[in-house]
């Protein structure tokens, strides 16, 4: 039987959807207090699972086709985003430990996707660069997840992907939110 325990949330400017989420919140910016029952909670953690699940179905697809698993597409995606990105900062950013790591980017080099090169001030350092074999399969990794959230931003619409967003930045931890808004700075 679900709780009818309450639990008390700082939010900014929800407004009531379907869901019932976010009802007599002030809109426009204006600071609320948002109260949810620990059922809508869990409700909010499902989605996100079974969300996840068909966010990373499509390129799972492709990449058993190479006998690739999500660390080999992680690994590419941030190598892509950051060319140069040096093995500490990829192995932080990952959070996996530095035999899991070096695994993946074993293969990923071995199979001509990524390219280590050394460091210009620090030759101990290895900075990670895609190849062009490299840069294609990320490209077909990241279309497949592009064309699923597009799809799903054009049918919540423009305030429920701003929302959206904010909770996933919210859910971050501080380390990681500095690195990702970073990694957008200039956009919206």
């Amino acid at each position: 039987m679900a709780s009818g325990r309450m639990t008390e949330a700082k939010t900014i400017g929800l407004s009531g959807g379907p869901s019932g989420i976010g009802s007599g919140i002030g809109s426009g910016g204006s600071e609320g207090l948002l109260y949810l029952t620990d059922e809508q909670l869990r409700r909010g953690a499902e989605a996100m699972f079974f969300a996840y699940r068909a966010f990373t179905a499509d390129p799972d697809r492709i990449l058993e086709n190479y006998a690739y698993g999500r660390a080999h597409h992680r690994a590419i995606h941030f190598i892509n985003r950051q060319p140069g990105l040096n093995v500490n900062a990829l192995l932080a950013l990952l959070g996996v430990t530095k035999q899991s790591l070096n695994r993946v980017l074993r293969t990923l080099i071995e199979d001509g996707l990524v390219e280590q090169r050394v460091g210009r001030r620090d030759k101990r350092e290895r900075h990670l660069h895609l190849t062009e074999k490299g840069a294609a399969l990320e490209r077909d990794l990241s279309d497949a997840q592009r064309a699923r959230m597009r799809s799903a931003y054009r049918q919540a619409g423009p305030a429920a992907v701003l929302g959206f967003r904010q909770v996933l930045e919210a859910m971050m931890d501080p380390d990681l939110r500095r690195f990702y808004n970073e990694g957008r700075e200039g956009q919206p």
